[in-house]
């Protein structure tokens, strides 16, 4: 039996994820519950779960704020968010599992399947923690592994229908079972530009611009097609260099 925490600062939220648990993940018994950042860290301490189910915005902080105030950070955990963009973007960079509300059954006991497998519940924390203070780093699922990479590597990305193909400083690929469209979401904010359809560059790698065939050349040589959609707003970035 899993042991888990919720903590939510709207009473009908608790209510209802506890009533869900207890008919779809019968393996999860809630223990206790918390409704802020300071009694969410206290009960957690005191209770010592395996599992949290944590909420974002609270009265006296959000989610991360508490993941802060923990030390010993030795459970496993999923987030609630209702709308919260930033947080999904986190989540993502992390691997760690999160749950859009309203909750839908089937994503919850997804979520706790997946839960159950999860290794090293403490490691995986501390790299949201991380990404949380610097987002250097980001989680890759390919179709047999998680690899975590440091943004400034990757030098591009290319659009392969519902896949999504990494580019490395080193030379390396990396393909990748998320769309394009969502990783423009998430890296909007790491210097990278939407310059077509199909690609996402880097603009640390921007070589130069060739007006003749309006093509983008990276510095490791390759060349991409710039779409007339996106060229002025390329161009406007690179007047800012």
């Amino acid at each position: 039996m899993i042991k888990a925490v919720i903590i939510d600062d709207i009473p009908e939220a608790i209510t209802v994820l506890t009533s869900d648990l207890k008919t779809y993940c019968k393996n999860i018994e809630v223990i206790g519950s918390a409704n802020s950042v300071v009694s969410g860290s206290k009960i957690i301490k005191e209770l010592k779960p395996d599992l949290v189910f944590l909420d974002i915005q609270m009265p006296d902080g959000t989610g991360f704020d508490l993941l802060e105030i923990i030390d010993d950070a030795d459970f496993k955990l999923i987030f609630t968010t209702a709308s919260d963009e930033f947080a999904i973007k986190a989540f993502k960079f992390s691997a760690i599992d999160y749950l859009l509300k309203p909750i839908d059954p089937d994503d919850l006991m997804k979520a706790v399947e997946k839960v159950e497998h999860q290794h090293n519940p403490t490691s995986r924390l501390e790299l949201l923690k991380g990404n949380l203070e610097n987002q250097k780093r980001i989680a890759l699922n390919t179709v047999d592994k998680i690899h975590i990479v440091q943004i400034e590597d990757v030098i591009r990305l290319e659009s392969d229908i519902n896949y999504t193909r990494f580019y490395f400083e080193d030379g390396s690929k990396l393909m990748v079972t998320k769309t394009l469209k969502e990783f423009d979401k998430m890296l909007c904010d790491h210097s990278f530009i939407r310059i077509h359809q199909s690609h996402l560059v880097n603009t640390n790698y921007i070589k130069e611009y060739t007006k003749q065939d309006g093509k983008l050349v990276l510095k490791n040589g390759d060349r991409i097609s710039v779409s007339s959609r996106k060229k002025s707003i390329l161009m406007d970035m690179i007047a800012k260099f």
